[in-house]
């Protein structure tokens, strides 16, 4: 169970590099954050947290996640994940992630250069398209697209996306219209919501033996 977990954690965890169209407009400098209670078979894990900074058509990213699964109330599973990105009229310009995924540490990094976007895990660079987007969930443009970044793992995985249409969405209280999609990939299957802002609402992930990960605001 304890493995299902790290792989159903580190995907959805991929997205925390952002890009550049944002579901409300704001004013250069000004901060946006997003930040979600994280459950598992909801049971309250841990935390995920997302700030954007917008400086003169550059954004700064900044997410910080920390989930703690216990069983018999002694941790089973420890994850931290930390990335920090640079993006530029919706291309990742640049970006650091740390992971320690239950004591195993990975360190990935990558930024554009003269022929595409270089990627490095290990020492080993691998070269892709000059611009490409992550899993950046609070960016409903990543939706269009047919290929997306694992800043965690360095791979840039084929992506298949469904708009499911609107439905009525709980949210803090209050019930409001929001869009549902679905996003799969190898491995993936993840549930995304949003308003008729574009603002993103909630995430939710069935992994491997039927448990449900779910991304709820703070």
């Amino acid at each position: 169970m304890i493995r299902k977990l790290s792989i159903a954690l580190m995907f959805i965890l991929l997205s925390p590099a952002f890009a550049t169209v944002t579901p409300v407009q704001r004013s250069a400098g000004e901060v946006a954050s997003w930040d979600f209670d994280v459950y598992l078979n909801d049971k309250k894990v841990g935390k995920h947290e997302f700030k954007v900074i917008e400086t003169g058509g550059v954004r700064q990213v900044q997410s910080e996640a920390s989930f703690t699964y216990k069983i018999l109330f002694i941790p089973a599973y420890r994850y931290q994940h930390s990335a920090a990105e640079r993006w530029t009229d919706n291309c990742l310009v640049e970006f650091d992630a740390s992971t320690n995924a239950n004591g195993e540490r990975i360190e990935v990094s990558g930024a554009q250069s003269g022929s595409g976007f270089v990627v490095e895990k290990d020492g080993n660079p691998v070269e892709l398209p000059d611009c490409v987007m992550t899993f950046a969930y609070w960016n409903p443009d990543f939706l269009e697209q047919p290929r997306l970044l694992n800043p965690q793992t360095g791979e840039y995985v084929d992506v298949r996306v469904e708009n499911l249409g609107e439905e009525t969405l709980d949210f803090r209280g209050q019930s409001i219209a929001a869009t549902r999609f679905t996003l799969k990939a190898y491995g993936v299957d993840l549930t995304l919501w949003y308003s008729t802002d574009d603002e993103w609402l909630g995430l939710e992930s069935i992994a491997k033996g039927g448990h449900i990960i779910r991304y709820g605001r703070s």
